[in-house]
């Protein structure tokens, strides 16, 4: 199979429709064969009250972008990805502008993902660094779901 950027990222766009990510205004904005990007921007639909970029939203997009990278890996009429555990660490605030997700694979087994998403400003500096592992699952028939 080859890698066709465009349609890899045309995918991500549709299949975020009616989600949160498109409640969060989250495009997928590149990928390449290791590596998803996604951006969101930073206003006060995302901020806690203090006005800064909410650590919730930033996991968000932090799962949203590894997830969807972890889809790209399996065969989507055989498996089905899970998220089973994210973490995070918060280590600059942001109260406006975009921020960056990029999830890159740190071990890609047949049943188990794991990503590194950083989440960077305009200048590159690192918001977030979070650790996300995806479970790769049989898909279900659908009166199973």
């Amino acid at each position: 199979m080859t890698f066709d950027k465009e349609k890899i990222l045309q995918y991500c766009n549709e299949i975020s429709e009616n989600t949160l990510m498109r409640t969060l205004n989250i495009v997928y904005t590149d990928a390449g064969e290791d590596y998803l990007v996604a951006t969101m921007p930073v206003n006060p639909s995302v901020h806690q009250p203090m006005g800064l970029l909410h650590g919730g939203a930033s996991v968000a997009l932090a799962e949203s972008v590894g997830s969807a990278a972890s889809m790209l890996y399996v065969n989507s009429e055989h498996s089905e990805v899970r998220g089973i555990e994210i973490s995070a660490n918060h280590l600059k605030a942001k109260r406006d502008g975009i921020v960056t997700a990029t999830a890159r694979i740190i071990h890609k087994g047949r049943s188990i993902h794991l990503w590194e998403i950083r989440i960077t400003d305009e200048k590159d500096n690192l918001i977030s660094l979070c650790k996300l592992t995806n479970m790769v699952l049989p898909k279900r028939k659908s009166e199973d779901k």
